[in-house]
């Protein structure tokens, strides 16, 4: 006997209304298995993040929520591409996911500290930023708690190269000639003030080569 059409009809209302199809599985399900989550700006913290990114004149794209495990994840992040300068834009190398709010004080930063502090200091606008990275699923060295890297919350920065060709490193700069030690220590003070948590070469041996800059609210500036 085959059912009455309308009883057919409320049936699979039913099964709709619970988000279950019959040979199908909750999208979220399966992303989350996958261990990714399609791109979220349609989330407000999200949309309103990728706006004031904009605003910088940063060239970026936003990015899945990936989860790695272990307390390894990547959301409400971005690829940043290039960023925006007062006369051109300036690259930066070998990022991965950014989290978005560290990708807006990286973007001003970047701007308003070094390229200004090139200028005025070297003579010369910023060109590139050379960076170790960002995300990296790890613990902080010589500990168990996780680093800010494995939520793609820090970016370790090791070298700026200049318009007029010069290459300035934070291992071979912080200690050479006076313009040098001044860009590369005027810079460090102005990152101090956008964001949580920033370590040079005067922290210790392992960020000797290097400028760890982490997001967050907190103000530790060694």
């Amino acid at each position: 006997m085959r059912p009455h059409p309308a009883f057919s009809l409320l049936l699979l209302l039913s099964l709709a209304g619970c988000g279950v199809v019959p040979g199908s599985k909750p999208a979220e399900r399966v992303a989350r298995q996958a261990g990714s989550v399609p791109v979220s700006t349609a989330r407000p913290e999200m949309r309103q993040c990728n706006a004031e990114l904009g605003q910088t004149g940063s060239r970026f794209a936003p990015l899945p929520d990936k989860f790695y495990g272990a307390g390894c994840s990547t959301t409400n992040s971005v690829r940043l591409e290039r960023v925006g300068g007062d006369h051109t834009e300036f690259t930066v190398t070998n990022l991965g996911a950014v989290a978005c709010p560290l990708a807006n004080s990286f973007a001003g930063w970047a701007r308003y500290g070094v390229d200004r502090a090139a200028q005025q200091i070297l003579g010369s606008p910023l060109q590139r930023i050379e960076t170790m990275g960002s995300f990296a699923c790890r613990n902080v060295a010589g500990s168990a708690r996780r680093s800010a890297h494995a939520r793609a919350e820090a970016i370790d920065v090791a070298a700026f190269v200049l318009a007029d060709g010069r290459r300035i490193s934070v291992q071979a700069g912080w200690n050479a000639s006076r313009d040098e030690r001044e860009f590369l220590r005027v810079i460090h003070r102005s990152a101090c003030k956008r964001f949580g948590t920033v370590l040079g070469p005067d922290y210790n041996r392992a960020h000797e080569d290097h400028f760890h800059l982490e997001y967050g609210s907190g103000n530790y500036c060694r």
